[in-house]
């Protein structure tokens, strides 16, 4: 096991990694930008060091600074939680050329998923379907009305090195599909400094659900189940829950024996996760594979007794897994809520400021990740989420009731929240039934303007 590392990242997940490295007995560097200077969970690393001013670009995604802050702390790894560089062949490949372990896939698994195009193939050469699309990067507007024209609108144009929802239009008609081709491709340079485009089909309303891997560098591969994240908007997740409420226990063997398939095929190393669709008719489709912790682990690491941050920690200093398939089991129902500084009411606008009221909920079965308090002044540069409010009881109708207690609880006050939003969905009969889709949300405000 290592015994110092450095934290890339910043706000929940930062003190997430700080929490797990102290149960280890790792020591922690907690790199933060002159933002988050004041921020208190940097007192729980053992040490901080300054990586540069508030913009992203010159602090968090420098990868320079970065570098330098880990050999000036002499650390043998980093861990880049998620978003920023989690997922930068470049940043990792420049970690391993200092001598210093990433904390994640290796650059070739990072380069193989990181282009979603390629990971596509992948599927289709291992036999797992994927939605029809186009069979190479779509060059132009001529040439992706000509793949609309074979496959049938409504399309969704994607970018080849996207993630987070960046990159994405859906065009219904050739007149559509223009300007949502040049959105895209602006999009994609902007957000990946790249410009390549693929088209799929529109699966219209589908359920998301995705697979959480482990994966050690002994040839051990497993899964601990799927989680259903329809839930969102625009392509943003709010709401994760384990197991999918929906699926039959069939697709469910499917996709979960699918993902430890793909795993495999690229050589995946550490904690992974494989996303698909499910259309209504319970046809699956592969979607994409992302090389890093997700932001809804918990729902996971609480329905399977399994920290995924510790286990990330054991991979990369080349510990074997010692979790088996046949011991991983599913029990209950645990189900996320991300708490974002943002009005839902208000077109889901950013709420930066200081909270000047905070109390969490707590009592049996509820879990709050989340990195800020009473008299925090939330800075406008990062992310709009807050924390995480997590339950966990011993079914599903339990876990609503315990969420909407727990929200019911939750108090914060001096900047808009995404919890106005949540009660009325916990409520809604809709998705207390389990029948809902990634439209739901957009339904709900629809209904409630």
């Amino acid at each position: 096991m290592f015994s110092r590392i450095l934290i890339a990242n910043r706000g929940e997940i930062a003190l997430r990694i700080i929490r797990a490295c102290r149960d280890l007995g790792v020591s922690t560097v907690a790199a933060y930008s002159q933002a988050d200077r004041n921020a208190t969970y940097l007192k729980f690393a053992d040490e901080r060091v300054c990586i540069g001013p508030a913009q992203s670009a010159e602090s968090y995604l420098s990868i320079q600074n970065i570098i330098s802050a880990a050999e000036i702390k002499n650390v043998q790894a980093i861990h880049p939680g998620y978003g920023f560089l989690a997922e930068n062949p470049s940043f990792a490949e420049i970690c391993h050329s200092h001598k210093i372990a990433f904390i994640g896939p290796t650059v070739d698994t990072l380069k193989l998923l990181g282009d979603k195009f390629q990971a596509r193939k992948i599927a289709r050469d291992n036999r797992v379907p994927v939605v029809p699309g186009s069979d190479s990067l779509v060059r132009d507007e001529v040439e992706a009305r000509k793949v609309a024209g074979n496959i049938g609108y409504p399309v969704i144009i994607k970018a080849a090195a996207g993630g987070g929802g960046r990159g994405m239009r859906i065009a219904h008609n050739d007149m559509s599909l223009a300007n949502a081709f040049f959105v895209a491709q602006g999009e994609a340079k902007a957000a990946f400094k790249d410009e390549g485009l693929y088209i799929e089909k529109y699966i219209e309303r589908p359920r998301h659900v995705e697979v959480q891997i482990l994966a050690d560098h002994h040839g051990s591969v497993i899964h601990l189940g799927e989680r259903d994240c329809s839930i969102q908007r625009r392509h943003q997740k709010l709401i994760e829950e384990a197991p999918c409420p929906s699926i039959s226990d069939s697709t469910r063997d499917y996709i979960c024996r699918a993902a430890v398939k793909l795993a495999r095929s690229v050589g995946y190393r550490n904690a992974g996760t494989f996303e698909f669709i499910v259309d209504r008719k319970g046809n699956y489709y592969f979607i994409e594979g992302n090389a890093r912790l997700q932001v809804e682990h918990p729902v996971t690491e609480m329905v399977t007794g399994t920290d995924i941050v510790k286990e990330q920690l054991r991979i990369a200093s080349d510990e074997p897994l010692r979790l088996k398939q046949k011991k991983v089991k599913v029990q209950g129902t645990a189900i996320e809520c991300r708490i974002n500084a943002e009005d839902a009411s208000n077109g889901f606008a950013p709420s930066a400021g200081a909270i000047t009221k905070f109390h969490a909920p707590g009592g049996p079965g509820v879990r709050i990740d989340t990195y800020v308090h009473h008299g925090y002044e939330i800075p406008p540069n990062y992310d709009a989420m807050i924390g995480k409010l997590i339950v966990h009881q011993a079914s599903r109708d339990e876990a609503i009731a315990c969420m909407r207690r727990a929200l019911h609880e939750f108090e914060i006050e001096g900047v808009k929240t995404t919890i106005p939003l949540y009660q009325r969905v916990f409520t809604d009969s809709a998705f207390v039934k389990g029948e809902f889709d990634t439209g739901f949300i957009e339904d709900l405000l629809e209904r409630n303007r």
